[in-house]
């Protein structure tokens, strides 16, 4: 029997599926962790709203190479790496300005939001994790989505120190500690990405070896 590549396809399709409910939520709660963010004056939580925000757009990457070869994946696992890293600096000189500047967190809002992205981020790490080995870009949703869960943790845990406390600088550590997640995410994807890379060389360099030259 011929193999026909409709095991691929059908993979293809799922990931693609599971790839659409991710970008939905993920670019859903961006918006309202950002917009309770700026209202909560919470470092923490316009944190964890631009890694909602950088995890929308991986997956919108990773929608556009899903069905291509090992290659493109690669790519697309730098981009995302690429990605992160960028987020994480951000995070960590927001969180720098607002040491200096000073800010007043709501601690009822931080928790309360937190909690909503908190259970959101379960539901995409049940989903992404069915289709983890299926490629070097669905890992790096995959690591996305494990380290979002470990932040929204972290910002309930922060709100909760607040309002036990009536300290405010919980918040810029919680903000502190997602952008030093965020950074240790894209290098981890930027590993990833160029085993996959060299690992794709290798295999279209004997492909090309084996190739019968014609005369």
């Amino acid at each position: 029997m011929s193999d026909c590549g409709c095991d691929i396809r059908v993979e293809s399709a799922g990931q693609a599926r599971t790839l659409w409910v991710l970008l939905a939520i993920n670019g859903g709660m961006f918006i309202a962790e950002f917009g309770s963010g700026i209202v909560a004056d919470s470092t923490a939580l316009i944190a964890d709203s631009l890694d909602m925000l950088a995890d929308a757009s991986v997956y919108a990457v990773s929608l556009y190479v899903v069905s291509r070869g090992d290659r493109a994946r690669a790519a697309a696992a730098r981009l995302s790496g690429f990605l992160q890293l960028g987020l994480g600096v951000f995070v960590l000189l927001e969180v720098c300005r607002r040491a200096i500047v000073g800010s007043n967190p709501e601690p009822a809002y931080m928790m309360a939001v937190s909690t909503i992205a908190l259970a959101a981020n379960v539901v995409c790490l049940r989903l992404i994790a069915a289709h983890r080995e299926g490629g070097v870009h669905m890992r790096a949703s995959f690591i996305f989505s494990q380290n979002d869960v470990i932040a929204n943790a972290a910002v309930i845990l922060s709100g909760l120190f607040v309002f036990l406390s009536g300290w405010p600088w919980w918040d810029l550590l919680a903000g502190a500690g997602i952008g030093t997640l965020v950074l240790w995410g894209g290098i981890r994807i930027l590993n990833e990405a160029r085993a996959a890379g060299i690992a794709a060389s290798e295999v279209a360099t004997i492909a090309s070896d084996d190739e019968p030259v014609s005369n």
